[in-house]
């Protein structure tokens, strides 16, 4: 029997759980020429908000992408890129340049040649939730938002505006509202991106849109402490086993149980990191009588225990995809 069909937005969830940790933005007043290489910072999205001037972004091999003033662009997979205006800079790291710490998120950064002058919000931001993950894997190399042409772009504009000012002032909390525009500003990139792009259609994205196979895949993602079987999710969202199981590898890239069980551990991965709760107790979230069953489970995805990862939470222990 089908369990309420109340109308379910899977797109909509996965964009909920992008809830930041470990957020920190930088102000940057650059003059021109000046050239800054960003190292690569693992599992962290890179954000570059232009609120006056010009500068070119450079990701890996790919053409340079100029950005202007009301521009935003996204490095969602912590690459290592360049961002510079003019020429005959030599590349300067980033860690290398004297920065005025402002507060524990915040920072303020000057540099350049003395011409032109280009001001920036940059910032590296982390995404710890399961879902969040999985929806930045989907994302592009580099997602850039121009707020003139934006169909948003009358908020997008007032936002911008809005952190321009704080910037420039700096007047008591205006490091906490330009943080927290930014915020926004992230998510806001990631669903214009996901409504404009081709390529947000296909694969586990594409997948959220099918109406049946994306509400199965938010029935796993709300209760991964229930044991799903291809016959109980098949039955939740009306269709047969079998047509069900087909559609759900064809749309989702592996089938519907081995996307089960690799949801479970990468949720309890995020629990790890995120909470002292006692294993027995975590155990029971994703669905494991037992804290030795849960373990020697995760220990199989992840090759190490839940203890190791939970002492290592400052280190990144990537699940291995080990039932591929």
């Amino acid at each position: 029997m089908l369990e309420s069909m109340t109308p379910v937005d899977p797109l909509g969830e996965a964009l909920h759980f992008l809830r930041m940790s470990g957020t920190f933005y930088c102000r940057s007043e650059l003059t021109a020429p000046w050239t800054v290489a960003l190292p690569a910072m693992e599992n962290c999205l890179m954000l570059h908000v232009v609120t006056s001037g010009e500068c070119r972004l450079e990701v890996g091999e790919s053409a340079p992408l100029l950005l202007r003033t009301g521009d935003l662009a996204l490095v969602p997979h912590g690459e290592g890129h360049r961002m510079g205006c003019g020429a005959g800079a030599l590349p300067v790291q980033l860690f290398d340049l004297p920065r005025e710490l402002v507060k524990d998120r915040y920072e303020i950064l000057r540099y350049g040649g003395g011409g032109a002058a280009t001001t920036m919000i940059c910032g590296a931001v982390r995404f710890d939730d399961a879902a969040a993950q999985r929806l930045l894997e989907a994302l592009p190399r580099v997602i850039r938002v121009d707020a003139w042409e934006s169909p948003e772009k009358e908020w997008l504009q007032s936002t911008l505006r809005l952190i321009v000012s704080e910037a420039q002032e700096l007047r008591a909390g205006g490091e906490t509202i330009i943080t927290r525009l930014a915020d926004i500003l992230v998510v806001q990139a990631i669903r214009s991106w996901i409504a404009s792009d081709p390529a947000a259609q296909t694969g586990w994205l594409g997948a959220l849109r099918d109406r049946q196979i994306g509400r199965a895949i938010a029935l796993i993602h709300r209760d991964p402490a229930r044991h799903w079987t291809v016959e109980l999710l098949a039955r939740q969202v009306g269709m047969s086993r079998s047509a069900f199981a087909a559609r759900f590898t064809q749309r989702v890239g592996e089938p519907a149980m081995q996307y089960v069980a690799r949801w479970k551990m990468h949720a309890a991965e995020a629990w790890l990191k995120d909470e002292a709760t006692p294993l027995s107790e975590l155990a029971s979230r994703v669905g494991y009588e037992s804290e030795a069953a849960f373990s020697r489970a995760f220990k199989r995805f992840a090759g190490v225990s839940p203890g190791s990862v939970r002492r290592s939470s400052f280190r990144e222990i990537r699940i291995k995809p080990a039932l591929q």
